[in-house]
């Protein structure tokens, strides 16, 4: 009997924890979508509607970290989802930023991270493993307004426009370096066990949280034509 209710403790224990990392993915749904919300609703100061139509996919990267004495680094959790073949967007899978850089530098920062990716390159290297801005693919701090016209040469042929947000300025942002990859068990808390992100992207997942289709919406929302 002590066996079997140590058993039923543990089972416990296990499932309260499991639901407590499902409410942090939730919460991570949540602030992404604050983050996207705040940006295109500022006022020419929003990344251009047109990149947004145009876009393959978009990643939503709230608080990402940066922190380092001489060294640094670069940490943040967030959200990824593509533009599927009938021009609607997939339900989001839960990634990972990380980056370090070296340099005269010192004290931590927080920073919300957009990326807006124009080909579909870089979305099948981050499915297939861990790639790596600038050098998987080209990346250039994106222009923002209402319409991209006043891009340069640079973010013209870039496949990947970076943006970022910090103390209420928004502008686009240099992330070379910086390492983008799958957070699987992130994926599997909200979808179920098993769950790859390409099964996210397309459309084999029956239950979604609401917190996290409203991301979904969102992108719906504002890429409307």
């Amino acid at each position: 009997m002590p066996v079997l209710s140590r058993l039923f403790s543990l089972s416990l224990a296990v499932f309260a924890l499991n639901a407590h990392a499902a409410e942090t993915e939730l919460k991570r749904a949540e602030n992404a979508v604050r983050v996207l919300n705040e940006i295109m609703q500022a006022p020419d100061k929003a990344i251009p509607r047109d990149l947004l139509q145009s876009a393959h996919a978009i990643i939503v990267v709230p608080d990402v970290l940066k922190a380092g004495f001489v060294i640094g680094g670069r940490r943040g959790e967030g959200l990824m989802a593509v533009k599927t073949r009938d021009g609607t967007w997939s339900n989001p899978s839960f990634v990972n930023l990380t980056g370090g850089s070296v340099g005269f530098q010192a004290g931590v920062s927080s920073t919300d991270v957009v990326l807006v990716f124009r080909t579909e390159r870089g979305v099948d290297s981050i499915v297939h493993g861990k790639f790596t801005l600038g050098a998987d693919a080209s990346a250039a701090a994106g222009p923002v307004g209402r319409t991209a016209q006043a891009s340069t040469d640079a973010q013209l042929k870039a496949e990947i426009l970076s943006y970022s947000r910090a103390r209420g300025l928004f502008a686009g942002v240099a992330l070379d370096g910086s390492v983008l990859s799958i957070d699987n068990d992130s994926n599997q808390r909200i979808y179920g066990d098993g769950v790859t992100a390409r099964r996210v992207f397309e459309g084999g997942v029956n239950t979604v949280p609401a917190e996290v289709v409203d991301f979904r919406d969102r992108l719906e929302e504002y890429t409307a034509q």
